[in-house]
């Protein structure tokens, strides 16, 4: 049977673009896809779960060396505790905009680089590095970290660096008295808490400029005893040649001797 113009007019259309491309809303959900699955994915050995839209990271006790780098653009917080990593190097979790808790404790962390935590200065949090190797930082690591810090059983070295940084950060109360100096300018005051010795008084900055002051005179003694040693060696080695110089004139024959040896031989001649 054949159908009639109206009912033909009145079949659906399919368009040429639809025939040949996905839809568009199928194409959108495809890229949502591949950028969800890229900042929701996990590193090998760790564990993430979601908090409030973004994702948590918890690497702990994985023998892991370094700080993983594929970590999830969304990540809030990072628990990489009881490891063997020893580095926290530049720009380490620069991709982090988001990261609010890190966790570093219980690994074997001796150096923190210049730059180890910028990108997340400022929307983190939380920063533990307790129980490491740390003895000393640069005085810009922590440069405009607004985080509650806690820096406890590290084998500082206490001197004038150290204490500048501690001056600029927000240590966790609950231990900061276990931020203890191992070694230290000067060695009475290894054993103690950093904050009591420098809440009684201690300026590890003047022990530095007296460290510094001794350093640069024993210096300049050194140099002056040498210009010293020098000119007595010249004059010595010149009055040496002086008196060589004075015995060779005296041994050369004098003009009254010279005449009187002339007359001798006239005369006998």
């Amino acid at each position: 049977m054949l159908m009639n113009m109206q009912e033909v007019s009145d079949m659906p259309r399919k368009s040429p673009t639809c025939d040949r491309f996905p839809s568009l809303k199928a194409l959108w959900g495809l890229l949502f896809g591949i950028v969800f699955a890229s900042a929701s994915a996990c590193p090998t050995g760790c564990h993430c779960t979601e908090k409030s839209g973004m994702t948590v990271v918890q690497c702990m006790s994985q023998n892991l060396e370094k700080i993983p780098s594929d970590l999830p653009s969304d990540t809030v917080a990072l628990i990489l505790t009881s490891n063997r990593i020893t580095k926290i190097p530049n720009h380490a979790f620069k991709e982090l905009n988001y990261l609010q808790e890190l966790d570093l404790s219980n690994n074997d962390i001796e150096t923190v680089d210049v730059a180890a935590f910028q990108g997340v200065t400022d929307s983190l949090l939380v920063l533990d590095l307790a129980n490491n190797r740390i003895h000393s930082v640069p005085k810009e690591a922590f440069d405009r970290l607004k985080a509650k810090i806690n820096l406890s059983n590290n084998p500082w070295h206490c001197e004038c660096v150290l204490q500048e940084v501690l001056r600029e950060l927000r240590l966790d109360p609950e231990s900061v008295n276990d931020v203890v100096c191992h070694t230290a300018v000067q060695e009475e005051y290894a054993g103690r808490s950093v904050i009591q010795v420098l809440d009684s008084g201690i300026n590890f900055c003047n022990f530095h400029h007296k460290t510094t002051d001794v350093a640069m005179f024993v210096t300049m003694f050194g140099w002056f005893t040498m210009v010293i040693g020098y000119v007595i060696y010249y004059v010595r080695h010149n009055q040496e040649d002086a008196r060589r110089h004075l015995e060779y004139l005296k041994s050369l024959p004098s003009s009254s001797q010279m005449t009187k040896d002339f007359d001798t031989i006239s005369t006998v001649l």
